[in-house]
């Protein structure tokens, strides 16, 4: 492409991807060479980092389709994002107590409207959270955060073992209900060890 300052191309890079998102199809980074005529792929890398080095985009790593805009820019341009994709860790026991597993299984899509928030996904195994809708092998997405309020649907960590149950918060104790009668609620004080991973925001499943 005809030679023309840093600042001029990377405006239009910007434009090209805004545009690409609006459209609903996020571009590669070679798709972006291609369009500007770059003799190395690395230039087009280089413009997309300094994009968003400079707030003007967001990368998803480990996607090549990655980048998107910031939600108050996509927002101002009536434009939220469609889909983020985020990674499918393993499983999580929702019944008795199992070891934690965290066996990465690709990525699923999830609503962009989200936010900027760290989001993960496990598959469900166990019948305790019935209840709640969440079935054995249904998907749940989980926003990563380290505390949580009474009544929120979490997985926590207890003991190097993971679980989803309905948080109950009591004076001095911690308790991690399900929501099936078969199964006992999981009580802890402060000698034990708990940890919070985060909170479910959504569950899937497949009917076939």
């Amino acid at each position: 492409m005809p030679r023309t300052p840093p600042g001029q191309t990377r405006r239009q890079v910007h434009a090209f991807v805004r545009d690409r998102l609006a459209a609903g199809a996020p571009p590669t980074v070679r798709e972006v060479q291609a369009h500007f005529g770059f003799r190395a792929v690395q230039t087009a890398q280089q413009h997309l980092e300094t994009l968003v080095a400079e707030g003007r985009l967001v990368r998803e790593p480990g996607l090549a389709r990655g980048y998107r805009l910031p939600s108050a820019q996509a927002a101002s341009l009536h434009m939220v994002p469609r889909l983020r994709m985020v990674p499918k860790l393993g499983r999580v026991q929702a019944g008795a107590l199992s070891e934690a597993i965290e066996d990465p299984d690709g990525w699923i899509p999830v609503d962009g409207a989200m936010g900027e928030h760290e989001l993960f996904a496990l598959t469900v195994r166990g019948e305790s959270m019935l209840g709640a809708g969440i079935l054995p092998d249904d998907t749940v997405v989980v926003r990563r955060q380290d505390t949580a309020l009474d009544g929120d649907i979490v997985v926590a960590l207890v003991r190097d073992e993971a679980t989803v149950k309905r948080l109950r918060l009591h004076a001095g104790r911690i308790e991690l209900r399900p929501e099936n009668p078969d199964f006992a609620s999981i009580v802890l004080d402060g000698r034990d060890e708990v940890r919070i991973l985060g909170r479910v925001v959504e569950v899937r499943r497949r009917l076939i």
